[in-house]
């Protein structure tokens, strides 16, 4: 399909449609998981929140419009892998053909998801290690209290360095565009808005030994730093235990909090609830 849009078009029609598509497909995940979430939230809900606390709308505001940076900035890297597959300069493709069977596209689909895995991970890693990486990852950690809408609210640096896997694998072997766009806009954004959600899913646990929950990235977007690279992995822990940046103080995921009494139905009554009705308002987008 993105071969089609490509060749119909040139880099800036290509980059256009995908922003849109994108945005379709983020509002849509982030959006429906806010609203569920959020908008009307209830005791039964609260009780599985890593933060008792809910972000302000502002906050949340804030959030969406560093989104959007994100967005046109990760665009940017599979319409340039198409223009270049156009010029001959990149092995992307479209579609599945005697060269590129089914098997070949399954298997390049799980290597791609498994070095993404570590790609963001490593990347991540050098944002909370290295001064200019951390000079443009910060921005990210203004939200220490995340919603579904923190998912790529990054800088236009920061996001263009994670999206950079959909130029560069194109440019090391053949991959198909559709498959690794997919991959991470629905695959990777997908358990990101998992992950950002700031609610721990009661039948994954947040003592995972394999997966990252929701509770390991608040912790990251809550505690982690310059030099305190606590779980900067993005699916798998395995990338964090094996770099020894596992989060090691007391415990403070929501099962854990209710097995102290720290979500009780007086402490949730004592909860500001904020009104997020003001973010269908347009003064309020306007307002400083």
């Amino acid at each position: 399909m993105l071969c089609e849009v490509s060749l119909a078009g040139n880099f800036f029609t290509t980059w256009f449609f995908l922003c849109v598509v994108t945005f379709l497909s983020v509002m849509l995940m982030s959006g429906a998981t806010f609203y569920f979430l959020y908008w009307n939230p209830t005791y039964d809900l609260w009780v599985h929140k890593s933060n008792p606390k809910y972000p302000t709308p502002k906050v949340v505001k804030n959030e969406i419009l560093t989104m959007m940076k994100g967005l046109v900035t990760a665009a940017l890297c599979p319409s340039l892998a198409l223009y270049l597959a156009n010029k001959g300069y990149s092995k992307a493709y479209c579609g599945v053909t005697e060269e590129y069977p089914w098997s070949y596209l399954l298997v390049s689909a799980l290597v791609c998801w498994i070095a993404s895995d570590f790609f963001e991970f490593y990347y991540h890693r050098l944002g909370h290690t290295v001064a200019f990486f951390w000079k443009q990852h910060k921005a990210h950690h203004v939200f220490f209290n995340p919603s579904p809408f923190a998912v790529i609210a990054d800088e236009y640096v920061d996001q263009l360095f994670r999206a950079s896997p959909l130029l560069i694998y194109p440019l090391i072997a053949p991959v198909n565009i559709d498959m690794l766009f997919i991959l991470f806009a629905v695959l990777f954004y997908c358990y990101g808005t998992y992950i950002h959600s700031g609610y721990e899913l009661p039948w994954l646990d947040a003592h995972h030994p394999v997966l990252n929950t929701a509770f390991q990235h608040y912790i990251h977007h809550a505690r982690s730093v310059m030099n305190k690279p606590y779980h900067t992995g993005f699916v798998f822990k395995i990338w964090d235990q094996l770099f020894g940046s596992v989060y090691d103080q007391e415990c403070v995921c929501a099962k854990c909090e209710r097995g102290k009494g720290k979500r009780s139905k007086a402490i949730w009554e004592s909860v500001e609830k904020p009104d997020y009705s003001v973010l269908l308002t347009p003064t309020f987008w306007f307002s400083s």
